[in-house]
């Protein structure tokens, strides 16, 4: 597929979310974006939502810190749990965003090379991750400071140890707290949102996702050991599980699609940087105005409509 048809697919998925969630008396028009996205999709038989997982997977896509050290120049990262030790998977910390918001940072964090991945568990937080990262969030809930967390992990560490320690409990418990929260919370998935282990810091006033990542309650090749009974069917699963951000977002599960340059964002970083500041800086406009009863509610309505796909 050409770099070109690549570029009008993800223009036109990001149209039909549009229209779906903002406009009325447009079917004419979603049908002729829809035959042609069809049209595009066709060729060679390319299967984009695996194609899309295999870019949120790429080695060289930016990492959390790729993007808080061009977004908070002044980030401060904090460590420890209080309860048992510091995982080096999550970062987490105060600063000051390019344009003046004092915010908190949580994010989810891969490694480069052997040494950093081996350093940052390949993504996968233990229960001391998820709960310094709850500490964090409830600093800037007291200074009514917004708190932003990047995403991006195939899942929660399985190991002996993390269940020993309560891995459950403390991703049951960030889910349970981040609903309190009482400051604006903005969620954006950059890469891989990967099951309980992307949700625990992913409970949000508003959630984004940037054009390439995906977010699943299952990786594909795990769900197709369990569907097809063959995990290298991993292609037909991710269709199956609809982990796009245009699949989410005409489900109503996302706030919005964060472009990426072309090529994706390990093409340019500063430029990826710039696309998810700017959405953002946005959002953290449009939620300060709201009172922390007010932040609560709307939390609480946003995650208590998904799945409703009844109307009396």
């Amino acid at each position: 597929m050409s770099d070109s048809s690549q570029a009008r697919i993800g223009d036109i998925e990001r149209e039909i979310s549009q229209l779906q969630l903002t406009s009325t008396g447009a079917q004419a028009q979603l049908a002729d974006l829809e035959a042609e996205l069809k049209a595009l999709r066709g060729e060679q038989g390319v299967n984009l939502a695996w194609q899309r997982v295999q870019l949120a997977r790429h080695p060289k896509r930016p990492h959390a810190l790729d993007y808080i050290n061009r977004l908070v120049p002044d980030f401060t990262e904090i460590h420890g749990d209080r309860f048992y030790g510091e995982d080096a998977a999550i970062v987490a910390g105060f600063g000051t965003m390019l344009g003046g918001h004092a915010v908190m940072m949580v994010g989810l964090q891969k490694g480069r090379d052997t040494k950093q991945k081996l350093f940052r568990n390949f993504g996968m937080p233990k229960p001391e991750g998820y709960r310094k990262a709850m500490r964090a969030m409830e600093m800037a809930s007291k200074f009514r400071r917004p708190i932003i967390t990047f995403l991006d992990t195939p899942g929660a560490y399985p190991g002996i140890d993390a269940e020993e320690r309560g891995q459950a409990e403390a991703i049951a418990y960030n889910l349970r707290e981040m609903t309190r929260l009482q400051s604006p919370l903005i969620v954006v998935v950059i890469g891989e949102g990967g099951s309980g282990g992307a949700l625990a810091l992913g409970v949000g006033n508003k959630v984004f996702m940037l054009e390439n990542a995906v977010y699943s309650v299952i990786s594909p090749e795990s769900c197709a050991a369990i569907i097809y009974r063959d995990s290298t069917k991993g292609a037909l699963a991710s269709a199956a599980l609809k982990i796009t951000a245009s699949d989410l977002m005409r489900q109503g599960l996302i706030d919005g699609i964060i472009p990426e340059p072309p090529g994706g964002a390990q093409d340019d970083y500063d430029r990826a940087a710039q696309y998810l500041h700017q959405t953002v800086v946005a959002a953290i406009d449009e939620l300060s105005p709201l009172s922390p009863e007010q932040l609560v509610e709307q939390r609480y309505q946003k995650f208590r409509q998904m799945g409703n796909f009844f109307t009396e």
